[in-house]
């Protein structure tokens, strides 16, 4: 490889000589060769989506010319439209604050504006004018966030909830055992079942909404500290104001930019968010593989779409492999939210030290949601097949139908149906009979089928 000398205050250092970064950058690939894993897609483009707003409010306010500012805003959209990643090379795990990355973004676009211009450009007194690491590092992770949140996950979920409704709809009427503890219960519908599943989803939508306003309020203007040193009047209301019209999302100033600078807790409660949403995706495709057990040995009650064979050794063999995935993607995510929380907390005085990772694992969480809720509505949701009669015969043959005639024959006569039921593996029908409850005259034949009617013991009385 071919190199160049650059230099820092730190001294001289050999960069690729077609790396369009430069000494620090260089610094951190050195100093930080620990996983391999880069910044996220979405922050790198937040990260310039910052500097081009920054460039043009320094313009506005007099601290940069506007050639200069003109430039470095050029540059950015040149990284924000995605072809120049791979000269964002820094770790993940690099120094709390992000300053490594925050420099590769100042060099790059210097390099980048001072070819168009054509004259230096310089990545700290120009591309970093009015900022700090401190400042514009948590901002990009919120920008990023925000925009993964409000432009992938949610419309996912909504998608998702959406062919989970629809199966609610088309099932309305097609009766199966309720289970309680895995155990029989009284009868359900599937519908019933689709529609508490879609409801789950649709709470999650709710709680990544109400996160939203705080993972939106970014400490961009607060500079090092909070205090806002270094930088002219009125430059955080222009940079944000600038951000929210170029991303168009509602980005808006921090409260208080010392909470702003020193925590992270709106980055740990959306992460809460996504946690619940893993539990409930999990305790639904649960519920799939379970209902979609057999096809002879297992409950058989939905049948789901066969995507690929499913066994080395056993021919004809096909499993559940899209709620498998969903799963594995569930502990990941929830992996990440422990790492978040336990992140959040390493904050001192007036800086969290671990937001890099802190970014990394929420916005690898929402990508890994959004896209498992699409391949889980396309090729499983949509195409499950309820299989009716058996779904109906499982329900029929629950002990649990009973139910309703405790309020005829009693609770402790009912129990013993229900024993004997089991004991004899008949019907409750027949087990009713055969105690005499019929020949007694305690009940007529016309309430016994009445009663165990088991549509009707999946709805209120009216």
């Amino acid at each position: 490889m071919e190199y160049r000398i650059e230099h820092d205050t730190m001294g001289e250092v050999r960069v690729p000589k077609d790396a369009l970064y430069a000494a620090q950058t260089q610094r951190a690939i050195e100093n930080f060769p620990i996983s391999g894993t880069r910044l996220e897609r979405a922050q790198i483009s937040a990260l310039a989506e910052i500097k081009k707003a920054a460039a043009l409010a320094n313009a506005q306010l007099g601290v940069l010319d506007k050639d200069v500012a003109d430039a470095i805003a050029k540059s950015a959209d040149q990284v924000i439209e995605g072809s120049l990643d791979d000269h964002f090379p820094v770790d993940v795990y690099q120094t709390g604050s992000g300053t490594s990355s925050n420099m590769n973004m100042n060099e790059v676009l210097a390099n980048l504006a001072t070819k168009l211009l054509d004259k230096p450009v310089h990545p700290n007194d120009h591309v970093n004018a009015s900022q700090s690491s401190n400042d514009v590092f948590p901002t990009s992770v919120h920008l990023a966030v925000t925009s993964a949140l409000i432009n992938d996950l949610i419309p996912a979920l909504d998608y998702l909830a959406k062919k989970l409704e629809e199966k609610a709809k088309t099932w309305a009427e097609v009766v199966k055992a309720g289970r309680t503890h895995l155990m029989d219960a009284t009868p359900v519908t599937l519908g019933q079942e689709f529609g508490g599943y879609a409801a789950q989803i649709r709470y999650g939508i709710e709680r990544i909404q109400s996160s939203i306003p705080r993972v939106a309020e970014v400490p961009l203007g607060g500079t090092a500290v909070g205090t806002g040193i270094n930088t002219p009047k009125g430059f955080p209301q222009a940079v944000i104001k600038l951000l929210g019209q170029h991303t168009n999302l509602p980005i808006t100033e921090a409260r208080d930019h010392f909470e702003a600078q020193g925590a992270r807790d709106a980055l740990v409660e959306a992460s809460g968010a996504l946690r619940v949403l893993a539990v409930s995706l999990t305790k639904i495709n649960n519920d799939l593989r379970w209902m979609g057990s057999g096809p002879n040995a297992g409950l058989g009650e939905l049948s789901i779409p066969d995507l690929q064979p499913g066994s080395s050794i056993m021919p004809g063999k096909v499993n559940p492999v899209i709620p498998e995935a969903v799963l594995m993607v569930c502990a990941r995510v929830i992996g990440n939210d422990q790492t978040v929380a336990w992140a959040g907390s390493t904050g001192n005085f007036e800086l969290n030290v671990a937001i890099p990772v802190m970014g990394n694992s929420l916005l690898e969480s929402i990508r890994l949601l959004s896209n498992s809720s699409r391949i889980l509505a396309d090729k499983t949701v949509d195409g499950l097949v309820a299989n009716v009669e058996r779904a109906k015969a499982l329900a029929e043959s629950s002990p649990a139908i009973v139910t309703p005639l405790n309020k005829v024959i009693g609770y402790e006569a009912a129990a013993k149906i229900a024993k004997l039921s089991v004991e004899k593996s008949i019907t409750i029908r027949e087990a009713v009979i055969e105690l005499g409850f019929v020949e007694r005259g305690e009940l007529t034949l016309d309430q016994l089928d009445t009663a165990l009617g088991v549509l009707s013991m999946t709805r209120p009385p009216k």
